[in-house]
C-alpha cells in the first residue's frame, strides 16, 4: 500500500502526505513526502472524525453512497476517497498544489488500494 501511496505523492506537485485511515482515526498506512508546519497526522485524524459525520449525514438523507469529500483551507487542500465501509484514503496537499491531478490519481488508484487492503 505504501508504494501506491508514494506513487501518488511523487506524481502530484505540492503533495505533503497520503494516508489510508479507518473512520475511527486509526492510521492503516501512510506516506509522507515533505515535512510541513502542519501536523499532517493530526490533520488526518481530525478529518477522519469529520468524514465519519458526513458519511452518517449522507446515509440519513439517503443521498446515495459517499465517494469523495474535499476540504480546502488557506494552507491546505485535502481530498478523501472512500475505500470501503471502514476505511478511506486521503491526500493532503499545499494550497497551491495540483488539486485536480491529486483528486484524479486518488480516484483511479483507489481500486488498487482496495485490492491491497484485501
Amino acid at each position: 500500500m505504501r508504494e501506491t501511496l508514494s506513487s501518488i505523492l511523487l506524481s502530484v506537485d505540492g503533495a505533503l502526505a497520503a494516508f489510508i485511515m479507518a473512520y475511527d482515526g486509526i492510521p492503516i498506512d501512510e506516506a509522507v513526502l515533505e515535512q510541513s508546519e502542519i501536523d499532517v497526522q493530526l490533520l488526518a485524524v481530525e478529518y477522519a472524525t469529520v468524514l465519519k459525520e458526513i458519511k452518517l449525514a449522507v446515509n440519513i438523507i439517503k443521498a446515495g453512497d459517499m465517494e469523495e469529500v474535499s476540504i480546502s483551507t488557506n494552507q491546505t487542500r485535502v481530498v478523501m476517497r472512500v475505500l470501503n465501509d471502514e476505511m478511506f484514503a486521503a491526500l493532503i496537499m499545499k494550497r497551491d498544489g495540483n488539486f485536480g491531478k491529486g483528486q484524479y490519481l486518488l480516484k483511479i488508484k483507489s481500486s488498487e488500494l482496495i485490492r491491497e487492503l484485501g
